[in-house]
């Protein structure tokens, strides 16, 4: 690897992107990880045009819990404006997954229910 590739040897497009990301504001950084959680997890449950071809439940279940772990955690961070929606979405989901599981988890054990209580259709 040069030197013109590497953090330490000034990579400008490194210092470029560091930049660039000091001025967004961290409710911004937290509604787009929140919105690409949930974009990589409909695709796993199979909700896109492709369906079952990238469907994969246990992968849907990872993606489901950690944005509802960064909604829990972010609840006090982002206004009512940007949670409520995320809120619907995450629910959505999580409707999503129990109608997509052969064996449904019981209320209060699906993905990410840990942090917004049980989910009911």
């Amino acid at each position: 690897m040069s030197d013109a590739t590497t953090p330490s040897g000034g990579n400008p497009g490194f210092d470029d992107m560091a930049r660039d990301i000091a001025e967004v504001p961290a409710v911004e950084v937290i509604v787009t990880v929140a919105v690409n959680l949930m974009s990589a997890a409909a695709v796993k449950l199979g909700l896109t045009e492709e369906g079952e071809e990238h469907k994969d439940l246990d992968e849907a279940r990872k993606l489901v819990h950690a944005l509802a772990g960064l909604l829990d955690a972010s609840t006090t961070e982002i206004s009512t404006f940007h949670a409520s929606p995320l809120r619907d979405g995450l629910k959505s989901l999580q409707l999503a997954f129990r109608e997509a599981s052969l064996v449904p988890d019981e209320p209060g054990r699906g993905p990410g229910e840990k942090y917004t209580g049980p989910v009911y259709g």
